[in-house]
């Protein structure tokens, strides 16, 4: 009889911990103080942009081509010719023939007018696509970090999730075992609860390796060692919900965006290859000045020296078979680079549209989680509670309950992670940080 009081009273005191704390779950947890090391989404973004070996390398050859122009606008070089012209064969006496000499000369070459100046025009602007590949780089660099940290963001409120379940389940295996003992429970409550609580440990080995994982690609991006942890605040500001229209939006993108400015230059580029190829149906000039030493002859007469003063041009005699094709390669780069354009700017409307959407739905599912679904969720489980306290509702039928809960709260914290990444994928499908109205 005293062992049954005994554990009458262990029912009880666990139902009793196990509602408070079960309603605790209503209480937004008090915010604790952060440690130093924890990284913030604008201190990740800001190490990524300056430490990425991938953006260093874009500048790089953006640096690199900014040297290419002043080299295509300058003349070819010069050229030195140093002769020894109409020498005996037979003795390479300088004196003895009358055309015997000894010539120094230099010559140019000059391009038709026009080809320098374009051939400078192309590197501009193949160098100018290249500074906007940098920035269109720059941009994903950005997207690709916020969304990883975001992912971790949504693990840790996982884990959280998963532990306070992890110890609502332990009250569960507590309860329905004092009830068995005191013959009124049953064996397979205790065996259910053991068997979700087993479920939620799984989760838990899940979601952290889903962590690490994410972990380990920030870092990269980074560019710091991959096993280095990472901690993120437990609180974040609610993101702005005065997105501008999908109208100005994808004014703001045909402005701002760097991959359209790039496809731009490109076409640039193309045009000036194709009025290049033009002009090669014209000839190119050389001009060159040699002078000729003459020796004395054998009876010590002197000989007047010579200058020779060269004119050529090379003539386009295959013009059907080498600067005809060319225009029609050219040509055809040319359209080329216009298809590339549509075809971009096409893709950069319907990013910023589907990201568009993807925030506005998850915008929807954070408010109608946190302010119908998961309110109606806890008072659900604190009546089934209350419910299995006195028998009158099965122990399954609670267990189901709060797993209900539990995914609704996770799917609560999924939405939120979306609307932020949505946001992220906006900027960056714009090229704009600024897309509110």
């Amino acid at each position: 009889m005293k062992r049954n009081e005994h554990a009458s009273a262990r029912l009880w005191c666990c139902a009793w911990y196990f509602c408070i704390a079960a309603l605790s779950l209503q209480v937004p947890p008090l915010a604790l103080a952060e440690p130093a090391a924890v990284l913030g989404l604008a201190e990740a973004r800001a190490r990524t942009i300056a430490d990425n070996p991938g953006l260093a390398e874009m500048q790089a050859r953006y640096e690199a081509l900014t040297q290419v122009a002043p080299q295509q606008s300058a003349l070819p070089d010069p050229v030195v010719s140093l002769n020894a012209m109409n020498l005996p064969w037979d003795s390479f006496d300088r004196n003895r023939e009358n055309m015997t000499q000894m010539q120094v000369g230099v010559s140019q070459m000059f391009p038709f007018p026009g080809k320098l100046g374009l051939r400078e025009d192309i590197a501009l602007f193949e160098a100018e696509a290249a500074l906007y590949s940098v920035d269109e780089m720059r941009l994903n660099l950005n997207k690709n970090v916020s969304v990883a940290w975001w992912e971790i963001y949504f693990m840790d409120r996982a884990l959280e999730t998963v532990q306070r379940n992890q110890s609502l389940l332990r009250q569960f295996v507590e309860v329905a075992r004092t009830k068995y003992e005191v013959g009124k429970g049953l064996q397979q409550d205790v065996l259910l609860a053991q068997l979700e609580l087993s479920g939620f440990l799984d989760q838990e080995i899940r979601l952290q390796a889903m962590r690490e994982q994410q972990v380990i690609r920030l870092n990269v991006l980074m560019d710091v060692s991959p096993e280095l942890p990472v901690q993120l605040p437990m609180m974040v500001p609610q993101p702005a919900n005065n997105i501008a229209s999908a109208t100005r939006l994808h004014e703001l993108a045909l402005s701002s965006r760097p991959v359209l400015s790039e496809k731009a230059a490109a076409i640039d580029a193309s045009e000036s290859r194709l009025e290049l190829a033009e002009k090669d149906y014209y000839p190119d000039f050389k001009v060159g000045v040699l002078y000729g030493k003459r020796e004395q002859d054998l009876e010590g007469n002197s000989r007047k020296d010579f200058l020779t003063v060269m004119f050529s041009v090379n003539i386009p005699l295959y013009a059907g078979t080498k600067q005809s094709k060319a225009v029609q390669q050219r040509a055809r780069e040319l359209a080329k680079s216009q298809y590339a354009l549509t075809d971009e700017r096409n893709l950069v409307m319907s990013a910023i549209s589907l990201a568009l959407a993807d925030y506005r739905r998850a915008t929807d599912q954070v408010a109608l989680f946190g302010e119908g679904i998961i309110p109606q969720a806890r008072q659900t489980v604190e009546s089934m509670l209350a419910g299995y306290q006195v028998d009158e509702v099965d122990f399954l039928n609670l267990v189901r309950s709060q797993v209900t809960l539990f995914n609704y709260e996770l799917q609560h914290w999924k939405a939120f992670t979306e609307v932020n990444q949505s946001i992220t994928r906006l900027k960056a499908a714009v090229g704009e940080e600024n897309i509110y109205e």
